[in-house]
C-alpha cells in the first residue's frame, strides 16, 4: 500500500503541469532539455532497479513473456493513438498511458522500496510532461482552461489505480514477479525511447540539450549509490 502514498507526488506533477501549460507557454529548448533530463532519469531508474531485480531471478521464461507483453502493449498504445484521432481518443489514449504508468510504479515497490522510490523520482518528472502536452493539446478543443485542469487531474487520478492493480502481483511466485517486472521494464524503456527523447528531438538539439539526458542518469545513479 507504500506505493499509493508515493503516487501522490506524481498525480500533483500532472495536475502542476496542467497548471503552468494553461498559463504560459515553454520554451522550446526548456521543455527539449527538461525532457532529455527525465528520460535520464527513467532510464537510471530502470538499469539500475528494475533490470537487476528481472535478472535475479534467471527466468528466460518470464523474461520473454513479460517483455513481450510490455512491447505489445505500449505499441498497441501507439497504434491506437495514430488510428483514432478527437479529444475523446486523446483521452482515452492518455489514460492507459498514465494507467500503466501506475502499474509499473507498484511493480516497482514490489521489487523493493528503493526501487519503488527512485521510480517515483522518475515517473514524476515524466508525467509532468504529460500534463504539459495534454493541456496544450485539450486547448484546441475546450477554451475553458478550469475545465481542462479538471479533465486532466481527473486522469492523474488513474495512477493509484494502476499502482493498487499491481499490490496483488507482491502475493505471486517469484517467477511471476519476474515476468510482471519484464513487463514494466519494456514499458519504462519504450517510454524513455519513443515517448521523451522523440518528443525532445522535435526541438534541434543542442550539446547542452544533449547532455541534460546523462546528468538525469548520474543524478539518479548517485542517488542510488548514497542510499545504497
Amino acid at each position: 500500500m507504500r506505493a499509493l502514498t508515493y503516487t501522490l507526488a506524481p498525480v500533483i506533477a500532472v495536475i502542476l503541469g496542467a497548471i503552468i501549460a494553461s498559463r504560459t507557454k515553454l520554451k522550446p529548448g526548456l521543455v527539449a532539455g527538461l525532457q532529455h533530463l527525465a528520460a535520464g532519469v527513467v532510464f537510471a531508474a530502470a538499469a539500475t532497479e528494475i533490470l537487476p531485480q528481472v535478472k535475479h531471478e534467471a527466468s528466460p521464461s518470464a523474461t520473454l513473456i513479460g517483455g513481450a507483453a510490455g512491447v505489445a502493449t505500449m505499441l498497441a498504445l501507439k497504434a491506437f493513438e495514430a488510428r483514432f484521432k478527437g479529444p475523446v481518443a486523446l483521452l482515452a489514449a492518455i489514460g492507459i498511458d498514465i494507467l500503466v504508468d501506475g502499474l509499473v510504479l507498484g511493480l516497482a515497490f514490489v521489487a523493493g522500496e528503493k526501487a519503488g522510490f527512485l521510480l517515483t523520482i522518475a515517473l514524476t518528472l515524466e508525467v509532468l510532461f504529460l500534463g504539459l502536452t495534454l493541456t496544450s493539446e485539450l486547448a484546441d478543443t475546450y477554451r475553458s482552461r478550469l475545465r481542462i485542469i479538471v479533465i486532466v487531474s481527473a486522469l492523474a487520478l488513474l495512477l493509484p489505480v494502476g499502482a493498487l492493480a499491481a499490490v496483488p502481483v507482491a502475493m505471486l511466485s517469484p517467477v511471476m514477479v519476474a515476468g510482471f517486472l519484464s513487463f514494466g521494464l519494456m514499458a519504462l524503456l519504450y517510454l524513455v525511447t519513443e515517448e521523451l527523447l522523440a518528443e525532445a528531438h522535435e526541438t534541434p538539439d543542442t550539446p547542452l540539450i544533449s547532455s541534460m539526458f546523462f546528468v538525469g542518469f548520474l543524478v539518479l545513479l548517485t542517488l542510488e549509490e548514497i542510499m545504497g
